[in-house]
């Protein structure tokens, strides 16, 4: 069986068959949604964005080119995850490269679904003492919360689904997907 197949509304990824829930321009419409909130609420304040790697990073660059005011963009690599499976802890595989005190400070993740890798990363970020802090998140799995953490923005909110698609991925595979697919099997 081949580890990568597509089609239509489905796709195939390893072992596993993905069907579509939100479509290409579904995605983008409400990415552009997002940035013009975002460009109204802190266009004046020249914002730090700061991406969670690796998910996240085509929301970030779709985000940030929907964003019409200056801004910078960092990115911090954090994982939790191996498969489908979080693993519990959380860990920083790549630091912030920006000084963050009296910044206005925007987090883009990908998911929110249990809340422990933002609950993690807000913490830290706090005691950095921005002068701001707003998160957004891709996706959130409201269902899924174990740790409370406050999301400012949602693209959108799913059921507790594993997905795949516009940067999120199975084993490696899926993150070019223009589109998001939730696995077929519950």
């Amino acid at each position: 069986m081949p580890a990568y197949t597509h089609s239509g509304d489905h796709v195939q990824l390893h072992d596993l068959l993905f069907v579509s829930l939100f479509s290409e321009a579904q995605v983008s419409a409400r990415v552009r949604e997002l940035g013009a909130a975002l460009a109204q609420r802190y266009g004046d304040k020249q914002p730090l964005f700061v991406s969670i790697l690796s998910g996240a990073f085509v929301f970030a660059a779709d985000l940030i080119r929907a964003f019409h005011a200056p801004c910078e963009i960092s990115f911090v690599k954090l994982t939790s995850y191996s498969g489908m499976q979080s693993t519990g802890a959380v860990q920083t595989v790549m630091g912030i490269d920006a000084a963050l005190e009296g910044r206005h400070i925007i987090v883009i993740e990908d998911i929110v679904d249990t809340g422990r890798t933002l609950h993690f990363f807000l913490e830290y970020l706090r005691s950095q003492q921005p002068a701001s802090l707003c998160t957004v998140a891709f996706l959130r799995k409201p269902s899924a919360a174990v740790f409370p953490v406050e999301v400012d923005y949602v693209g959108f909110d799913i059921p507790d689904r594993f997905v795949v698609g516009y940067g999120l991925d199975y084993n490696g595979l899926g993150r070019n997907l223009p589109g998001v697919y939730q696995s077929a099997e519950p």
